[in-house]
This record gives C-alpha cells, sequence and structure tokens, in this order.
C-alpha cells in the first residue's frame, strides 16, 4: 500500500469525555443517561463514597483543608478545617467512586483562623456537626440534612482586642440541596437552607448554588484540572453573601477520595461567623481533601 493512503474503519464521534481521558486511569464510569433504579441495590453499613459531595467552593464544608490568605486590608490569616464526612447506611449500590441510591451519614468539622502576622493567634473558630440523608440517581442527585454551627472567638484575640464584643452565634438548621450534572465531570447545583434556632445575630434563611467541573474518574500521578463557583446569600446581612471561585489541580482515588491543590478567590460577607456582618476579599493558596 502506498505510504499516502489513508484507511478509515469507521467514523469517529466526539466524546465530551476523551478531554480528560489522558489525565485520568481508564475506569469508565455508568452512562447518566441509563438510571437503573432499584437494580443491584443492596444495605450496607458503613459504605465507601458519597451520593451527594461536598460542594468544592463552599466555605461551610465539612473536609480536611488549609488557606494560606491575605486580606484587603494587608493581613495574613491560616484558615483550616479540620473534619470530614461518611456514610453510615446505604440502600443502593456499592461503587463507591459512583453510587446510586439513599444515604444516611455523619459529617462534622472545625473551621479555626488563625494571624500568620503575629503568633499564630486564634482569632476565631466555627464549630458545624451535622446528618445528611442523600440520593443519586442518574444525574440528579438531592440532600436533606440537619446541621448545627456555632461559632466563638479566640481567646487570644479577646485579650488583645478587649474592645471587641463576642458573638454567641448559633443556628440550627434544616437544609435542601439539589444537584444535576449534564456530564458525570460536571454539576450544577442550588440548596435552601431554614434554621429553626437562632442566636447571636443568625437569622433564619441562607441559599446557595454553583458550579464545578471535577473529572470523576480516578486519576493517575499527572492529576487532573478542576474549578468551581459557589455563592452564598444570607438573610442575616439583607440577602448579600458571598462569592467563592477555585481553580487548580486534583488527584482522585478509586473510593471517590479527593485531594486538590490550587488558587483561592473569596470576597463577600465573612465566613468566620463571629464576623458576619463584615466584609472580606481573600487572595489565598490551599489544599482540599474530600471524602
Amino acid at each position: 500500500m502506498p505510504p499516502s493512503t489513508v484507511v478509515v474503519d469507521s467514523p469517529v464521534l466526539f466524546d465530551p469525555g476523551a478531554a480528560v481521558t489522558e489525565w485520568s486511569a481508564v475506569r469508565p464510569l455508568p452512562p447518566l443517561a441509563e438510571p437503573s433504579f432499584g437494580e443491584g441495590w443492596t444495605w450496607q453499613i458503613l459504605p465507601d463514597g458519597l451520593m451527594y459531595r461536598s460542594y468544592l467552593a463552599g466555605g461551610r464544608e465539612s473536609r480536611f483543608a488549609s488557606h494560606w490568605a491575605g486580606t484587603n486590608d494587608g493581613d495574613s490569616v491560616w484558615d483550616i478545617t479540620l473534619g470530614g464526612r461518611v456514610g453510615v447506611l446505604r440502600y443502593g449500590t456499592d461503587d463507591p467512586l459512583w453510587p446510586e441510591g439513599w444515604q444516611i451519614g455523619l459529617e462534622g468539622a472545625a473551621f479555626p483562623r488563625l494571624t500568620l502576622d503575629t503568633q499564630r493567634d486564634l482569632v476565631a473558630v466555627d464549630f458545624r456537626v451535622g446528618v445528611p440523608l442523600t440520593f443519586h440517581q442518574g444525574p440528579w442527585e438531592t440532600k436533606f440534612a440537619y446541621y448545627h454551627l456555632s461559632s466563638h472567638l479566640g481567646d487570644e484575640f479577646i485579650l488583645k482586642n478587649p474592645q471587641v464584643a463576642r458573638l454567641n452565634y448559633a443556628r440550627d438548621a434544616f437544609v435542601f440541596g439539589l444537584g444535576w450534572r449534564p456530564h458525570a465531570d460536571w454539576r450544577l447545583y442550588g440548596e435552601v437552607g431554614y434554621a429553626f434556632y437562632i442566636a447571636g445575630g443568625a437569622a433564619p434563611w441562607e441559599f446557595q448554588f454553583g458550579a464545578e467541573f471535577s473529572p470523576m474518574q480516578p486519576t493517575t500521578f499527572r492529576g487532573a484540572p478542576f474549578v468551581a463557583v459557589n455563592s452564598r446569600l444570607r438573610e442575616e446581612v439583607n440577602y448579600s453573601g458571598n462569592l467563592t471561585a477555585q481553580a487548580g489541580w486534583q488527584w482522585r482515588g478509586t473510593s471517590g477520595h479527593l485531594f486538590r491543590m490550587g488558587y483561592l478567590y473569596f470576597n463577600g460577607k465573612s465566613d468566620q461567623f463571629q464576623f458576619h456582618r463584615e466584609h472580606e476579599q481573600l487572595h489565598a493558596v490551599g489544599l482540599w481533601y474530600d471524602y
């Protein structure tokens, strides 16, 4: 056959997931358009994987994370998240990466903020604990959850700033979240929450919504890019709120656990609820680990 001859065996169709093939190990995900309600579902205790994963750019999600940030007033702070999420009981499939069915879990975290410019003083710390009931089927995922959140001013900050009044901020809330995946690697979501107990300046209603790109297949050592944006609006600040954007590189294991590193931009009312009425603008580098 002459070297210039080209033989085409079959037409090649565009695959929207092909762009991440070189980053990911070869493990195809179930097609989003072919749900199998109840097929292969079993009861499982302490299952691996999550039906409704944490919002990548969500500021008060239970995970492990560390941000080194510069603020708009010239200070440097170290925001840390110490926590995680686990499944307790599932009726569904046993795939840890892409499970379908119903699941009840537990989540909890502490969110301390330390100073970087002085002696690593504790500025404030928020605590969160919750019980999410989640469902995933095809491209749709939902969450109904209870959580408690309380906020506390740091001892060192109180001693150095006696003029600052401590808030007894607390809220007990129910939330409903809905997510949709037009493609396995893309998610659009919205969430509404109502607090039935409030204190310290909290108000009942809160809303958040966002979008994210995060390849769901397990990655090789090369990893893959991710991008995420989240906005949260709160009644206690007249339905103002904040905007968070993240971008960077990620590595995902076969269990679905996710490690990320990258850049974070935050603009709006503070996520530290001792200062929930104050405006912040942060530029940060961050590390995140999600279950």
